[in-house]
């Protein structure tokens, strides 16, 4: 006899004579939640501790009688100091596969890599928790049970993949930064209704009841439709198949989202479609708060039209500037909303692409000066392939026939959750090429605040292929030392071009060994030789790369202001140098390819795990922020 009595049959009435099974069941349903709920609740809890303690470091740094306000000043603050410091020594390693063709295999960091595996615990422990008794309803129970473990999942897969997230508000994160977590969950769920439909089709395949359970049982036929779908979803979510055609993948994965709700909606009984509900609510919700969004920033029903460019009832006025064939710059005008350094925003430029939106990170911290609107902002634009190859192109040829460059441009956002920089004593930038996109409008930002910080040093560390990938930021970074000299900072900026636009090779550069304090860093010793104060460094040195063609620069240079490399920089060095100098915390921030920020955060680790930072040494801790390039 078919274990089912009618479509829609309820996943708790199981003929197993036991009416402690449906309850059993709902209850890890409601202990899933439990958990979800209690680990969100954690984070919250250290995110309100580090705001009390990073506000009182701020308060500090006002009183000229505290030399050092980032450093622990109690036993409880050197307590928590000491367990955040363990926390990041452990999670910020990453193993990185260097091996062409299989390098999107390297598995996550260190941290993310415990949460996957707490939750695979809880899951697994869910699926199996007295279910494994070898009776006549063996296959049935673990089916069951699986179901329910599946379909709970649900709500927590979508709500990740939202824009408007709950979760990342509560937690003080931005939707992209749980991103590898909604597609760890989506593999998490496939195994579990893999699981569920494997004990079912088995127990057919035992009484010969297959061709029944189709022919007669709708519900089965969605059921396996929606697994077919979320396997689709699943697979074509690996890097490599993401970045064959990303726009192709973003539109497909929507349409088969959508798909796979309606499936399981009709393959799952009343008395779980609840699941399906809340996701589609998060669905809703996401795309109403990206609409009102959209009318909100993009439509003007009173625009200014006194500005020398003028104001436009629909969008913004965006200026293309391509710079070689690897790098566009946009300048979108009049935008009424403000941002923060390391934000980004989703652009739509319907008469390149009608049917794209792309997100791109703000590449200015403030209102970009001579734009006759004042409050512009500019987004840097790598060509790849796609889209920004197509925008790259398009700009090039606007610029070749002389006509006006210029789109109309619709923005949504801004979206991301940067942390607080003015904590730290030294701050580290490490960037390649637009990397610098976040990290330079971050040190603008913190050189141009007029408020109190905790900030002594800087080091900025830019590293690119082609020269012309950085002469976009190269007279920023020049403004950028002129303003530290003025408010107090210390800066010191490091540019390597390891490829096209480089002079003739030189030795690899070593960064300079740091004394006990910051006072005794004004000079360097770099190959030997005794070097001037870090604002003026010069070594391997290169012309200034604003209007040089790649394949012109000369090998002298009167670039008296940065520190100049024409090999691969030593990151590891780079960092140490820095945290060595440091009397207090260190913040270190990359943004760059896979392969730079494995480095980085294994080089992070390390120099805190040998400085036994916070373990009776003195050493103070080292922060990590990432921003990778992926798609």
């Amino acid at each position: 006899m078919s274990i089912f009595a009618r479509d829609d049959m309820d996943m708790d009435d199981m003929p197993m004579g036991d009416e402690d099974w449906p309850k059993t069941n709902r209850a890890y349903a409601k202990g899933y939640w439990y958990f979800i709920a209690a680990s969100v609740a954690l984070f919250l809890v250290i995110r309100t501790i580090n705001f009390a303690i990073n506000w009182s470091r701020v308060r500090k740094s006002k009183s000229h009688s505290v030399q050092v306000p980032t450093k622990p000043t109690n036993r409880f603050t050197q307590s928590w100091a000491t367990l955040t410091a363990l926390c990041r020594e452990m999670s910020y390693p990453q193993l990185y596969i260097p091996i062409r063709g299989l390098s999107w295999m390297t598995p996550p960091p260190m941290g993310r890599i415990f949460i996957i595996l707490i939750y695979w615990a809880v899951v697994a422990y869910m699926m199996a928790k007295d279910v494994v008794i070898d009776d006549i309803n063996y296959f049935e129970r673990i089916g069951y049970r699986n179901a329910w473990v599946a379909v709970t999942q649900l709500p927590l897969l979508y709500l990740l993949a939202s824009r408007a997230n709950v979760i990342a508000l509560i937690t003080g994160t931005s939707y992209e930064r749980l991103n590898w977590l909604h597609r760890w969950v989506a593999r998490t769920m496939f195994v579990s209704v893999t699981c569920h439909g494997w004990f079912f089709w088995t127990e057919w395949v035992r009484g010969d009841m297959v061709e029944i359970e189709l022919s007669m049982m709708r519900m089965v036929r969605y059921g396996i439709g929606a697994w077919g779908v979320l396997l689709w979803m699943v697979v074509s979510s690996f890097k490599p198949f993401r970045s064959m055609a990303y726009e192709f993948f973003v539109i497909q994965h929507v349409i088969t989202a959508v798909v796979f709700l309606w499936a399981v909606y009709r393959h799952v009984p009343d008395s779980a479609k609840y699941n399906v509900w809340f996701a589609v609510a998060s669905i809703c919700f996401d795309r109403a708060f990206r609409l009102g969004l959209l009318f909100w920033q993009n439509i003007k029903l009173r625009p200014n039209r006194t500005c020398c460019e003028g104001g436009q009832w629909i969008g913004h006025l965006t200026k293309l500037s391509p710079i070689g064939e690897s790098i566009t710059v946009l300048t979108i005008k009049d935008v009424h909303f403000k941002w923060s350094p390391g934000q980004h925003l989703y652009l739509w430029l319907p008469r390149m692409a009608l049917f794209e939106v792309h997100p791109y990170t703000i590449a200015s911290a403030h209102p970009v000066p001579e734009t006759c609107i004042c409050n512009s902002i500019q987004l840097v634009v790598r060509s790849h392939s796609g889209f920004s190859k197509r925008l790259n192109k398009f700009a090039r040829k606007l610029e070749a026939s002389g006509k006006k460059q210029t789109l109309t441009a619709l923005v949504v956002g801004p979206y991301g959750n940067p942390p607080r920089w003015d904590i730290f004593e030294t701050l580290v930038f490490i960037s390649a090429s637009t990397g610098a996109s976040y990290t330079l409008p971050v040190l603008e930002n913190v050189l141009k605040s007029t408020a109190k910080s905790c900030i002594k040093r800087v080091d900025f560390l830019l590293a690119a292929k082609q020269g012309e990938e950085i002469s976009f930021y190269h007279e920023r970074l020049h403004d950028a030392i002129e303003e530290a000299k003025s408010v107090g900072v210390e800066l010191s900026v490091h540019i390597a071009v390891t490829g096209e636009g480089q002079a003739e090779p030189t030795a690899t550069p070593s960064f300079p060994e740091s004394s006990a304090s910051s006072a005794n860093h004004e000079k360097k010793i770099i190959d030997g030789e005794t070097q001037a104060p870090a604002n003026i460094e010069i070594a391997g040195v290169v012309q200034p790369l604003m209007d040089q063609s790649p394949s012109r620069v000369p090998s002298t240079s009167s670039d008296s202001h940065i520190h100049h490399l024409t090999s691969r920089p030593d990151v590891a060095g780079f960092i140490k140098a820095a945290v060595e100098v440091t009397g207090g915390e260190t913040g270190v921030v990359v943004c760059g390819g896979q392969s730079l920020v494995a480095k980085v955060r294994t080089s992070v680790a390390k120099l805190s795990d040998e400085r036994a930072v916070h373990k009776g040494t003195g050493a103070q801790g080292i922060y990590l922020h990432v921003e990778e390039y992926c798609f």
